[in-house]
């Protein structure tokens, strides 16, 4: 028990009172400023690179990444497929592939619908055990990993059903929350799954364990720092509180709502994602990770993935701020020192040449509507402004349909050089641009004669930022190429966003062009080498700013009035 208090006194070692301001009369004193002894040695055992390294696919999207102690890198997508990679020198290399239902050692065939699942047994047991919640209600079956259907033990401590279910290694502790915002801690099989004893805490009216239920909203993921002392859990809300484990009360909470360091146009295109998450539940894959100090915590945003230092909870490195990729889920690989239990703060202690030690660090992450999985390292890809192909790695083969559009016959391309867009607010003329984007121009052309876009209505239009159509759903979320399939970004470096007017195409990330396309109103330099520019609006620009100026739904951009592509001619 002695080690126990030992981490109870070293957990709030960090605490600082603050007593009374002295009068005015009196000398004022300076206020103490939080500083975090060894920062830059723990901002240099993290990734530095503001662009993403590289990337690899699945063949569907990929829900999550996990990197083990072993240094192996799991990475699932979304039709069962997992893959085990090997961390190397040249960032990972492949190890081996598993497909859902067929390749395992175990089957546990349940009665309900299963929720969320967890691995909750120490290392060294003989007994693997998994806890998985009931999709239905509030209930948590725990289960021998080899053994049969039925549960060792039902944990029945949530009236709402479970949102995640975390395990804490260092105290052999489980923490639950549910959809109405409760936590809950229960032990595990060393402490037959009772409340546990080594807390500081007998009832969850001394803690802020009711935080997120004061608040409204629901607890989605949590992590625990290495030594146990400190979990992260993300909410619905875009905030990412920050509790002591051993008291439950709370550090610090982090509030990820807004998006106030971009301009106002780019803001309004990233809330636009965000909006796509949300409906989609999304948001339920974001996590956020401790390093190994457990003075780092890292979570996606969509500001990019931030790096936050929680002893003066400043936000300390940004990366992939620049990229068009929603992040969501991230792991974090960090070397080790290579003698055992050498910790950052005895390197530095003995070594005086200590900022010279050799760190290769790795970020590994997913993205919104992505097959591939994106590594941040400390080096900066060889070209992120022109062809991202070399970044962007194609390890999985064509699908058979890929195989037939990249030899069908070419013979019949549909190109123009100029179109006339008649809506029902007047004729827009737009100038084409086939030789420096091909594909999209050949996309817009055929769908233009087969009279795919008559009827569309602007369905996004942002006053003094651009106005948006080619959806037949009119929400957003749909619309798709001649090829029945998204097709690659075209760049060129002799057209830019650096006027109004500019005729692109819309999409949700590199390589997702279909056939959403939006014209600019004024210059948008920031959408340069992230939208493919196929051509400028030569006449009607009047008809352009007239229909930017209609009155919308501030919530989803639409005007309160339809505005419709009557249909298009191509000369």
């Amino acid at each position: 028990m002695a080690s126990q208090g030992d981490k109870r006194q070293a957990e709030d070692s960090d605490d600082e009172v603050i007593g009374p301001m002295p009068s005015l009369a009196a000398k004022p004193s300076v206020k103490k400023v939080k500083v975090l002894k060894f920062e830059h040695l723990y901002l240099a055992n993290l990734p530095s690179a503001e662009s993403y390294e590289k990337s690899l696919m699945h063949r569907d999207v990929v829900n999550n990444v996990l990197i083990t102690k072993t240094d192996f890198i799991i990475t699932s997508s979304c039709d069962g497929h997992v893959k085990f990679w090997k961390k190397s020198d040249e960032l990972i290399e492949f190890v081996k592939h598993f497909r859902a239902h067929r390749d395992m050692i175990n089957m546990i065939k349940l009665s309900y619908v299963p929720g969320h699942c967890q691995w909750i047994h120490a290392s060294d047991s003989a007994i693997g055990l998994i806890a998985c919640s009931e999709q239905d209600n509030g209930n948590i079956n725990v289960y021998d990993s080899k053994g049969s259907n039925e549960p060792i033990r039902t944990i029945t401590l949530h009236s709402k059903p479970v949102t995640f279910i975390g395990y804490n290694r260092v105290f052999d502790v489980v923490v639950s929350g549910d959809e109405a915002g409760m936590l809950e801690y229960w032990s595990g099989a060393g402490n037959d799954y009772q409340f546990p004893e080594i807390l500081d805490f007998e009832f969850k009216t001394d803690t802020d364990l009711y935080h997120f239920a004061m608040h409204k909203t629901i607890p989605i993921s949590v992590s625990f720092s290495s030594d146990g002392k400190l979990f992260a859990i993300v909410a619905k809300d875009r905030t990412i509180s920050v509790f002591r484990f051993l008291n439950g009360k709370l550090k610090v909470v982090f509030d990820e709502r807004t998006g106030s360091q971009l301009p106002n146009m780019e803001i309004n295109r990233r809330i636009a994602v965000e909006r796509d998450i949300e409906k989609a539940n999304g948001l339920s894959h974001v996590n956020a990770v401790f390093d190994d100090s457990g003075h780092m915590l890292i979570y996606a945003t969509m500001l990019g993935i931030k790096v936050m230092n929680l002893q003066t909870n400043a936000c300390v490195r940004t990366l992939g701020k620049a990229e068009n990729v929603r992040f969501l889920n991230i792991a974090l690989y960090q070397s080790k020192p290579k003698q055992s239990g050498v910790s950052i703060e005895l390197e530095a202690s003995t070594n005086s040449n200590s900022q010279k030690i050799s760190f290769d660090p790795m970020i590994v992450s997913t993205g919104w509507k992505k097959n591939r999985f994106y590594m941040f390292s400390s080096r900066e890809p060889d070209d992120t402004k022109g062809d991202e192909a070399d970044r962007d790695i194609f390890n999985e083969k064509p699908s058979r349909e890929e195989q037939l559009a990249a030899v069908k016959d070419t013979s019949n391309i549909m190109l123009g050089d100029f179109s006339v867009m008649h809506t029902t607010m007047g004729d827009i003329h737009i100038q084409l641009f086939p030789k420096i984007a091909p594909k999209a121009v050949e996309n817009f052309c055929t769908h233009s004669k087969n009279g795919y876009y008559n009827s569309h209505i602007f369905h996004r239009v942002i006053k003094a930022f651009m106005i948006q159509t080619g959806d037949p759903l009119g929400t957003g979320t749909g619309g798709t190429s001649i090829w029945g399939q998204e097709f690659e970004d075209e760049f060129d470096s002799s057209v830019r966003h650096d006027r109004p007017y500019t005729v692109s195409m819309a999409n949700a990330g590199p390589g997702t062009n279909g056939s959403q396309f939006f014209i600019t109103v004024v210059p948008t330099p920031w959408l340069d080498n992230k939208h493919t520019i196929f051509g400028r609006v030569v006449k009607g620009m009047e008809v352009v700013q007239n229909i930017s100026n209609v009155k919308c739904d501030p919530k989803t951009d639409r005007p309160y009035d339809d505005i419709k592509i009557i249909s298009i001619t191509i000369k």
